[in-house]
């Protein structure tokens, strides 16, 4: 890190040592990540928040690289003018020329987009054989209803603007996006972009092949629409489905359909942000005789550090599981009982190559 007029901050980004057809056999991955420069002072020490984000992007990069062979790791540098703005720099530019590019993007927190932005709206000008965006979360919609005139719904606003990415000598940017929280969010996007929906459910699947008592593993979810957007995947499972009303502050959940007497029940959903509706439904399945209970949700979100609630012995999960799609959340909780982070890297270099 060095200082001048602002801060350098280095990335790294993949690329293939060849073109070639859009088959993406030598794909050229830029991997990005954002360092959060947020100051926060605690016991009279100064910290700076986001050097762990850093790391755990740079960790995924280095798995897909050490999965696919064909992708090789490069850099860009990220600086900061005096007076806050973005320097960003792509080093060796260049070598890009002819090459199939893809870029990692973290939208973890609303301040580190615009830089990314800046990035992703370059690179299919570099005369790139073709552009992929790889955003393993995309962040916004968990929360929005437009129920009255004057709320805005910002995941149109940030569909409406990863559709404006340039076209490239290949034609328009793929994305690759991990369990969306609305599918109908795929309708936001525009034709200059192709959305290339994923999910972490397979590795889920995995785990639950390996458990003791795989045999007496029942799939819950927390509400109907959890049960509509996974339901085919757990075509051999038995299930639970809950439901939830609000009184008030209260949050009371109910079995609607399935027995989860004597079974180990593992609740499924695409995000979790504060885990209230996870531990209420925990205490029905418990209450109605389930022998165990673990969760699986591919977006760790966890504001405030609501992770915590869960490794409380009276929340009484026996496994949680998460992929490393939010480094904030990998990065406080890996190794944390009850968490499992399950990675990514993997999936993500199988869609490089569809």
């Amino acid at each position: 890190m060095t200082r001048g007029d602002g801060v350098t901050r280095r990335r790294r980004w993949m690329d293939d040592g060849e073109g070639g057809a859009r088959a993406m056999r030598t794909t050229a991955v830029c991997l990005f990540w954002e360092w959060e420069f947020k100051t926060v002072r605690r016991r009279n020490a100064r910290l700076t928040n986001g050097f762990r984000s850093r790391a755990q992007m740079e960790q995924m990069a280095r798995e897909i690289a050490a999965i696919d062979g064909n992708v090789e790791l490069g850099e860009i540098q990220w600086r900061t003018f005096a007076d806050g703005f973005p320097n960003i720099f792509v080093n060796n530019a260049e070598q890009v020329h002819g090459r199939h590019v893809a870029f990692l993007a973290s939208f973890h927190n609303a301040s580190v987009i615009f830089q990314q932005l800046s990035v992703i709206y370059s690179l299919p000008k570099m005369f790139v054989a073709s552009f992929r965006l790889i955003l393993p979360f995309f962040p916004t919609g968990t929360f929005e209803r437009v129920d009255k005139e004057g709320e805005i719904p910002t995941a149109v606003t940030m569909a409406r603007m990863l559709s404006t990415i340039p076209h490239s000598r290949g034609g328009p940017t793929d994305m690759i996006v991990f369990d969306i929280h609305a599918l109908q969010e795929r309708f936001y996007f525009g034709d200059s972009v192709t959305p290339l929906f994923c999910s972490g459910i397979p590795l889920l699947l995995a785990k639950l092949e390996r458990l003791e008592d795989a045999a007496d593993v029942v799939i819950a979810y927390p509400d109907e629409g959890a049960c509509k957007r996974f339901h085919n995947f757990f075509s051999k499972y038995d299930e639970v489905v809950c439901t939830k009303v609000r009184e008030g502050d209260k949050r009371i959940v109910t079995i609607k359909e399935g027995k989860p007497m004597g079974k180990h029940v593992v609740i499924v959903d695409d995000l979790v942000q504060s885990g209230g509706t996870l531990i209420e439904c925990a205490k029905v399945l418990r209450r109605e005789g389930a022998s165990a209970v673990s969760a699986y949700v591919t977006h760790g979100v966890f504001p405030n550090e609501s992770w915590r609630r869960f490794t409380d012995p009276a929340a009484g999960f026996a496994n949680f599981w998460i992929t490393d799609s939010c480094p904030q959340t990998v990065n406080a909780c890996s190794g944390v009982s009850p968490f499992d982070v399950l990675k990514l890297a993997g999936s993500i270099a199988h869609a490089l190559n569809i």
